[in-house]
């Protein structure tokens, strides 16, 4: 598509074979057919049951589906049933959780359906803006939806909201004349509208020169589609499986050579090494990290934090790196005016939150501003040269800009004064507007005052000053005080004004009395600056993107604290140049992105994962949506942001909160903690049967415990300790310091080193207490096998609850669910050793009171040893702080 920003009105008109007044009805039919509706591309719905069927598909799923198919084929059918209904269960609450977030394209459609104006048969009728075609003529008015992507070929004050598609928060004037650059991108294209942004104020004409799939907005579309949206969680899981899948076939083959040359028959040697495979394979982790993240979710929603994917949650936790969107994340998207200078009294702060009209104007020497005529003046040339005001919405709840944000700014600046517009206006009349023009930058109005004709001038500062009546060495010193304004990021407005006769001619321009200048910012959050703090206390870095120019990007990121002394600054242009690698090879220094579009945050957000760094962003906007969807985890705004970026994003602020973002990594640390804990549980148990049996073969003994033993401490055992380890309190001081996670299979060397130091104890006191009586009696060795390996586990629950803190400083009663399963599994234990059906089915036997003391005394060594390596791990964090 060339660059019609380049080209001039009149070859774009002949280009597209259109005219000046439009298309005929039959030339717009038969384009239709051509370039077919004004839509985007639709992604095809899943079905819940498509939804359903890729709950199972991941690795570790496969395994347990193989393992359940073999142990039904073992005539083990109640303990295939068992894993194939854990399964149901977890793709049950997968589906209901993520079935609603399948509609990102279908909500971008929705946002940018409108109806718009356009000539047909050189008339002007309202059609649907699916039936726009390229070549149509389409009317421009304020209020209304941009329903294609034009090229301005007329413009009357024409001012459009692009901050969706930008992110930049000052609405563009637009024109008609051609702009000479080979490279621009969206923002800056003046002489251009697109699909899905809002005009403010004025009204123009546009050529259509794209529709659907080719507009701006239709390439993010594509954008959303192409983009991969795996987390880290699902990654993880996906790189633990494959280690499962590779322990178990070689524990197997040795286990099982082990055993024949052992001369155990070798249908006895399959059967247990089935059986221990099935141990091996945590068929109850699914569930649980289903359950730990619906349980985080519930409580993330208590929070304002709204989760719309389960494994989500669990990736804002790990975040090294917190990208942000400036415009409504650390910006309310709310023009307020911050700082006034003017000639008398120099230098005002101006207090109040975003367009609500209270507010204080203190001098900079925090003295209260005192009554002045030329003061109250310029307070009430601001109110009357506004175009816009201020109302109160009941619905939302606060003040709202009615009309441009930055007119309702100066009119909320005159109303905290006193002055109110709508009341002015009709004391002081108005009689003539010069609107704003986008190459001679001033508006003027003419009210009637006291009888007599005052022409109030809003400007840019250079314009003002070449306009004003003072002598040069003034306006050079204004000059530089306007530069600092702008340097602050701080937009800035001259206003002045001069006594006419009658109406106002172009030989009356000139020789303006200087009233003062009028600094408006987008008003920060109260919230950002806290929120960063902890974000960064938390070993977590923020970067600043938006669609804003560097100097306004830079001014706010100094204010938040995102920017610090050293680091960069990098914009669209520079991106534009740099591949990813090269991109990724920077950004360490980079904390603020300036006028960036909606592909180079893309491009951003794939060099951070290029380097390994997990990555959340913010946004709010049209233009967030491909990189919401790129990131390890997307947050959207919930009140302000678009329909489009809730749809593309994995958790959304229902408050807009930035301190809720904190709040929500607190609670995915805790989640990924969690995580861990069932994870050192289930695998030190395996672990520890694995040795038990290992450890019995190489000394030539008997198996100490059966195949149905192993699934029944699998399933009994396990399944309700596990369960109760997802449901521990969260743990504290998750914030405080940086967040260690190893990169793969969710292991790491300290939780290796706790497997070895829970597993060694199970394997010599199983083995110990097999080889003190299966020359006496092998059923009764192998119940007490079984027995304090229950005891073990039992044990070793309270052990995974903390890694540092000994079971002594936890409070016994903060996880009630683990006591209760602690007494059910001895219940159900008892029921195994005592009941004749579950001893025919296990081959066990009663046991005395003198062995359950014995078998207590054994298993109760799994605890010391991992008191001893939580008390020396405690020496090492208090010497090392």
């Amino acid at each position: 598509m060339p660059n019609y920003y380049e080209t001039n009105t009149e070859e774009i008109i002949t280009t597209l074979r259109t005219h000046i007044n439009g298309l005929s009805s039959i030339e717009a039919k038969n384009r239709l057919k051509k370039y077919g509706q004004n839509r985007l591309p639709e992604q095809k719905q899943k079905s819940y049951l498509h939804i359903f069927l890729d709950q199972f598909k991941s690795p570790l799923i496969y395994i347990l589906l193989t393992a359940a198919i073999i142990v039904f084929f073992l005539q083990e059918t109640t303990d295939a049933i068992i894993i194939f209904l854990v399964l149901l269960f977890n793709a049950v609450v997968g589906t209901i959780q993520e079935g609603k977030a399948q509609n990102t394209l279908k909500a971008l459609k929705q946002f940018v359906e409108t109806k718009a104006i356009v000539f047909r048969d050189e008339s002007q009728i309202v059609v649907s803006d699916t039936e726009i075609v390229p070549g149509d003529i389409v009317v421009l008015e304020e209020g209304d939806k941009v329903p294609a992507d034009l090229r301005i070929i007329k413009s009357n004050s024409l001012r459009i909201d692009e901050s969706a598609l930008t992110g930049e928060s000052e609405p563009v004037y637009k024109i008609s004349e051609t702009i000479a650059h080979p490279k621009l991108g969206v923002a800056d294209q003046k002489n251009m509208a697109f699909k899905g942004t809002h005009v403010v104020a004025g009204n123009g004409l546009g050529v259509v020169v794209a529709t659907g799939v080719s507009t701006e907005i239709g390439k993010i579309s594509k954008g959303i589609i192409s983009v991969d949206d795996s987390s880290p969680l699902k990654t993880d899981i996906a790189f633990l499986s494959r280690l499962i899948i590779w322990t178990v076939i070689f524990i197997s083959i040795v286990l099982f050579i082990v055993g024949t040359l052992h001369n155990k028959p070798v249908k006895e040697m399959f059967t247990t090494v089935v059986a221990l495979s099935v141990s091996i394979i945590p068929e109850g982790l699914p569930i649980v990290m289903t359950l730990v993240l619906a349980a985080g979710v519930w409580r993330m929603t208590k929070k304002n934090a709204l989760v719309k994917k389960l494994q989500a949650v669990e990736s804002l936790g790990q975040a090294k790196v917190i990208a942000v969107d400036k415009t409504g994340t650390v910006t309310k998207n709310e023009m307020i005016v911050k700082k006034i200078y003017t000639l008398n009294h120099e230098f005002f702060e101006v207090s109040g939150d975003g367009y609500n009209p209270k507010g204080d104007i203190v001098s900079t020497g925090n003295q209260a501003v005192i009554e002045d005529e030329n003061l109250r003046l310029f307070f009430k040339l601001c109110a009357l040269s506004a175009n816009a005001g201020v109302i109160y919405s009941k619905q939302a709840k606060k003040w709202l800009a009615s009309g441009d944000p930055t007119q309702a700014a100066m009119a909320c600046l005159g109303q905290k004064f006193g002055f109110n517009k709508e009341e002015l206006k009709k004391i002081n009349p108005r009689i003539q507007e010069i609107p704003f023009d986008y190459k001679l930058k001033y508006h003027i109005v003419v009210n009637q005052v006291n009888n007599k004709h005052l022409a109030t001038i809003v400007a840019a500062p250079e314009v003002l000053l070449k306009l004003s009546d003072l002598p040069q060495n003034k306006k050079d010193e204004l000059y530089n005080i306007y530069e600092n304004f702008a340097s602050e990021g701080l937009r800035v407005l001259a206003v002045g004004y001069k006594h006419i006769k009658g109406e106002l001619e172009n030989s009356d321009i000139k020789n303006f009395v200087f009233l003062g200048f009028v600094g408006i910012q987008d008003t920060i959050r109260p919230e950002a600056k806290k929120a960063l703090r902890v974000a960064e206390q938390a070993g977590m870095r923020v970067v600043m993107i938006t669609g804003d120019n560097k100097t306004t990007a830079l001014a706010i990121a100094k204010a938040v604290g995102i920017y610090k002394k050293g680091d960069e600054v990098l914009t669209n242009v520079e991106i534009e140049k740099l591949t990813e690698q090269e991109l990724a090879a920077k950004l360490d220094k980079v904390s603020v992105f300036a006028r960036i579009t909606p592909e180079h945050k893309l491009k951003i957000i794939k060099a951070y994962r290029h380097k390994g760094e997990i990555v959340a962003m913010t946004g709010d906007g049209v233009n967030d949506a491909p990189p919401l969807v790129a990131a390890d985890l997307g947050v959207a705004m919930g009140k302000i942001g678009t329909e489009v970026a809730k749809e593309a994003s994995d958790i959304v602020l229902l408050d807009d909160n930035f301190g809720t973002i904190v709040t929500a990594i607190d609670e995915g640390r805790n989640i990924y903690k969690t995580i861990k804990k069932v994870i050192l549980y289930l695998f030190s148990t395996s672990f520890g049967e694995v040795l038990t049996i290992g450890g019995a073969l190489f000394m030539d003994l008997p198996l100490p415990i059966l195949a149905s033993q192993i699934i029944w401490l699998n399933f009994v055992t396990d399944g309700f300790l596990d369960v109760s380890l997802a449901m521990e309190p969260k743990e504290e001081s998750l914030l405080n310091g940086k967040f260690y996670k190893p990169k793969k299979y969710l292991l790491d060397s300290q939780m290796v080193g706790r497997m070895f130091t829970m597993a060694v104890p199970m394997m010599i006191g199983s083995i110990a207490i097999f080889k003190a009586y299966y020359q006496i009696d092998m059923v009764k060795a192998w119940t007490m096998t079984l027995t304090v390996l229950a005891v073990f586990q039992w044990f070793n629950a309270w052990n995974c609850r903390h890694e540092s803190k000994s079971i002594f400083q936890m409070k016994f009663f903060s996880n009630k669910l683990l006591l209760a399963s602690t007494i059910v599994v001895f219940l159900l234990q008892l029921l195994a050793i005592y009941y004749p059906f579950m001893q025919k089915y296990l081959h066990t036997t009663g046991l005395s009171l003198y062995e359950w003391i014995l078998i207590i005394s054994v298993a109760g060594s799994i605890i010391v040893f991992e008191e001893i390596r939580k008390l020396i791990s405690r020496l090492n964090q208090n010497m090392l702080w």
